[in-house]
Order: C-alpha cells, then structure tokens, then sequence
C-alpha cells in the first residue's frame, strides 16, 4: 500500500514538474519573440536615423534659414539614438521616436514652399526611402506588439502566472506613441 501511494505521489510530481518545463518554455518563447519584434523595430529605426542627415543636408542646401526646423530634426534625431535600444525601454523610446516624427514633418512641410526642393531628384528620393522606411517601422511597431501581447497573456493568466511570477518574468510595455499627432507618419508628397 505504502509502495502505491509514494508511486502515485511520484507521478503526480513528474507531471506536475513537466507541466512547468512546459510553461516555463512556453514563456520564455514568447519572450524571445519579443526581443526578436524588437531587433526587428530597431533595425528600421537605424535606417530612419541614417536618412535623416542626408535629407537635412538636402533641404539645408534650398532653404539654410529654416535653421530651427533643421536644428529641431538634428535634435530629436539625437535624442532618439541616445535612448536605450532594447524591449524593456519600448515605451520611452516610443515617445522620442514621436517627437522626432513631429520633427521630421515640419521638416518635409517646409519643401512645400521651395519648388526647386520639391524637383530636386536626390530630395524626392529620400522622401521616397523615408515613406518606406516609416511604413516597416509601423508594420514591425504592430509585430512587436502584437508579440509583446501574447506574452503579457501567458505570463499573467492563470495557472501559468505562478510560473511567471516564481521565475520572475518582467512585464514587457508595447511601443506606443503619446499623442494623436505623432501617431501619424510623416506627410510624404511628391511634389508636382
């Protein structure tokens, strides 16, 4: 009898142990998803940093006394770069990156009032790289948090938050933009 009950408690521990490699995998799954949705933002955020120079330099050379506005881009594209690149600074990051999105359409706003600007090969093909690049940032925005969803959902629903909460898994924050004017990209025209 003895022998039946210490097998039975047995197999209960091994299932039991089981189940927690499974939710313990499962979770940390979801969290490589996450970082990986991130690796996929920062590399689009990194090409948006590499353009904004050569497009400033571009509308500096038609419109140099738009100096604020040039000034301004520089700024908030500093900014942006300084702010620590990884998962757990999303939502700061996302502020930044707004602000440097607000800049970076009065930046294009000011070709409107410059015709040679607006026909300058080099200027509409950076305008062009520009709508392409902030497009992938929204598409890879929209995976990671998309990801960062599932795992707030399995590391806080029940029974596997125990798991979660014994192994110390972090809540993630989605990348979000503050306010309704930066949830928008940049106005891109091609001028006529």
């Amino acid at each position: 009898m003895l022998w039946i009950v210490l097998g039975v408690i047995a197999v209960v521990f091994i299932v039991v142990l089981l189940w927690i490699i499974a939710v313990y995998n499962g979770l940390v799954k979801r969290r490589i998803d996450c970082d990986n949705g991130w690796a996929q933002i920062d590399v689009q955020l990194k090409r948006r940093y590499d353009l904004i120079p050569n497009l400033v330099e571009t509308v500096k050379g038609y419109a140099g006394h738009e100096k604020d506005t040039l000034e301004a881009v520089v700024k908030a594209r500093q900014q942006a770069i300084s702010i620590t690149s990884d998962a757990a600074h999303a939502a700061e990051k996302g502020k930044v990156e707004g602000e440097l999105s607000s800049a970076l359409s009065r930046l294009l706003a000011i070709s409107e009032a410059y015709p040679d600007l607006k026909a300058n090969t080099s200027f509409l093909q950076l305008q062009e790289e520009l709508a392409s690049t902030e497009n992938k940032i929204g598409f890879a925005r929209q995976h990671f948090n998309d990801t960062v969803g599932r795992y707030e959902e399995a590391r806080q629903t029940f029974p596997s938050s125990i798991v979660a909460g014994v192994f110390n898994f972090d809540k993630r924050a989605y990348f979000t933009l503050e306010d309704a004017q930066q949830r928008e990209a940049p106005k891109v025209s091609f001028g006529s």
